[in-house]
């Protein structure tokens, strides 16, 4: 519910539907109570083990101040994300016996007695004007009157959940409140229940990554020397590409570059990963690789040739030399042994080639713990862009008419799709939290290593599975058309084309299907929309003013406006 206070100090809120509420709380403590009390806000849990959603509820800056709390933070409150422990609505707080979570009273706020039983007393604040709502996953959210801020916060929770933090805090328990860490157990000989682990989740307690999945700084390091620098034979490095080559002289006599973009890659890439559990991983020397088993794998792919691959079950000649590898980030091909995840070893496989693991790390208990938080998040996207008038099951061109514009139907509804879209990579970029903060040294836990869900060994395989998609489809469209990608970042790839629509790059036929297991495009997670066209002097221009020492500026940074804001470091 979002609040707001007019001049005569008379505070108003604004629910989801169209609610609208007289709040008579004349003080914060007071809110709390009439909350939890007489408006009885929230909402159901997602799983049967988990909890309900506690009350959030949005301040304006004129309920700041009537609430007296400031309606902006000073530079050294936002510096340290939060008011200041004496501060006189925190001692109100505490006059009543409410208390605040260790991150105290800042932009998201949770304010609480301890449960008593079953019955929790958790009420959630979120301040806009103390930039709770980020404007890279927000927008301008954080700048609409109050019903129309109460709607899309409403549906967003409504369709994944109640917001608690970012959007990537709330990815994060989202997976917890899907796939809760425990359930209660069968009646004792006393006839009582007891919480134990459910299978199927993370558990309730951290697992060590093996040495090579920690991040740099981890406590498991603590025996390298200072400053030593892991390279690909020491750390699993499963990152999202950023690659790019120059235009060849048949590109260069076609008109346009045309960018394609995955629909919710990191999303379509979680559905069905098979992750490890909540047992530590298990170190294996000279393993047989098994691509059912989840885990990180010591390998040489420096063998594999892209000019001759399998493509489904057929060897293909391509030219190798314009795709990008898809062992690793920057498309370069491997030159030794390497650190990869599962599924990056099993696509080597898949293309036709032999391996032989030198040692592994691999997680005996697993299963598919993300399937859940995939159809939550899809569900919430595919609805909220058929609200916006792209619906799934339209035919290419119609789908990309119905793309022309179609934030400006509903620039509410926009918000959402972006917050879903945020999301779901903030909540993968969750699971490898690195340490904030400047008191942190290398070798000291940080706050997040307590998480059941910081988990850099998942957010492998997820980047590993979505950047393997890609060349899968990349692969598959050069085998059947000759055409090669000239830049990759990310879930965004860029081809040169005699047209510049998406069309002309994808060959669709008259029954509407295209290259078996290459781009399509659709609404749908998985499948692609139209980025962005430039044109192909745009394209050369670009290549020549940020090129330097070899390297190659990546377009697709750039193909969605054509705007080069800043120089091309490759970074």
């Amino acid at each position: 519910m979002t609040l707001d206070a007019d001049t005569e100090r008379q505070v108003t809120g604004y629910g989801v539907g169209g609610l609208i509420l007289d709040v008579p709380a004349k003080s914060l403590p007071a809110l709390v109570e009439w909350t939890l009390t007489e408006a009885q806000l929230g909402a159901e849990r997602l799983h049967g083990s988990g909890k309900d959603a506690d009350p959030l509820l949005v301040l304006t800056e004129a309920a700041c101040e009537r609430y007296g709390l400031p309606a902006a933070l000073s530079d050294s409150e936002r510096l340290a994300g939060r008011l200041p422990e004496g501060h006189k609505v925190i001692r109100q707080l505490e006059r009543a016996d409410w208390q605040l979570t260790k991150r105290g009273l800042g932009p998201w706020a949770r304010i609480y007695r301890p449960a008593q039983g079953s019955r929790r007393q958790c009420v959630q604040l979120c301040i806009p004007s103390w930039r709770a709502l980020d404007g890279r996953a927000w927008g301008h959210a954080a700048q609409l009157p109050p019903p129309e801020l109460a709607r899309v916060l409403g549906v967003y929770a409504a369709r994944v959940m109640t917001p608690v933090g970012s959007t990537a805090v709330t990815g994060l328990q989202l997976m917890t409140a899907l796939s809760p860490p425990t359930r209660a157990s069968e009646p004792d000989e006393s006839g009582r229940r007891h919480r134990e682990h459910r299978p199927g989740s993370l558990g309730s307690e951290p697992v060590d990554p093996a040495p090579c999945e920690a991040i740099d700084g981890h406590p498991v390091l603590d025996q390298l020397p200072r400053f030593h620098v892991r390279g690909p034979g020491e750390r699993l490095f499963e990152e999202a590409y950023d690659w790019a080559r120059d235009l060849t002289d048949a590109e260069c006599m076609q008109r346009y570059l045309v960018g394609l973009d995955v629909n919710l890659a990191f999303g379509a890439a979680a559905n069905g990963a098979v992750v490890g559990l909540a047992t530590p991983p298990v170190h294996v020397t000279r393993p047989v690789f098994d691509a059912a088993v989840p885990g990180s794998w010591l390998v040489d792919l420096s063998h594999v040739d892209l000019s001759r691959v399998k493509v489904g079950k057929q060897w293909r000649d391509l030219d190798g030399a314009l795709l990008p590898s898809p062992f690793t980030p920057t498309g370069e091909r491997p030159t030794g042994p390497a650190w990869y995840a599962t599924p990056t070893v099993a696509y080597a496989v898949e293309l036709g080639y032999d391996i032989t693991p030198l040692e592994a790390w691999v997680r005996r208990e697993s299963g598919r713990f993300l399937d859940g938080w995939y159809k939550r998040l899809r569900d919430a996207y595919v609805a909220t862009m058929a609200d916006l008038g792209v619906a799934e099951k339209l035919s290419p061109q119609e789908f990309l008419e119905a793309m022309n514009g179609y934030k400006s139907r509903d620039p509410e509804l926009g918000i959402v799709v972006d917050a879903v879209k945020m999301t779901v990579k903030g909540g993968i970029g969750k699971l490898q939290e690195k340490a904030r903060g400047g008191g942190w040294k290398p070798g000291q836990a940080w706050t997040a290593l307590a998480r059941p869900t910081w988990r850099p060994d998942i957010r492998a395989t997820v980047i590993s599975r979505a950047r393997v998609n890609m060349h899968r489809k990349m692969l598959a469209l050069a085998a059947a058309t000759g055409r090669y990608p000239v830049a990759v970042l990310s879930d965004c790839a860029v081809y040169a084309a005699d047209g510049p629509s998406p069309l002309d790059v994808l060959p669709y036929g008259a029954d509407g299907k295209t290259v078996p297991g290459s781009f399509r495009l659709g609404v749908s997670p998985g499948m692609v929309k139209h980025e962005g066209t430039q044109s192909v002097l745009w394209g050369a221009d670009v290549l020549e003013q940020l090129g330097a020492d070899g390297h190659v500026a990546n377009l697709a940074r750039y193909i969605k406006t054509g705007e080069v804001t800043a120089k091309d470091t490759g970074e």
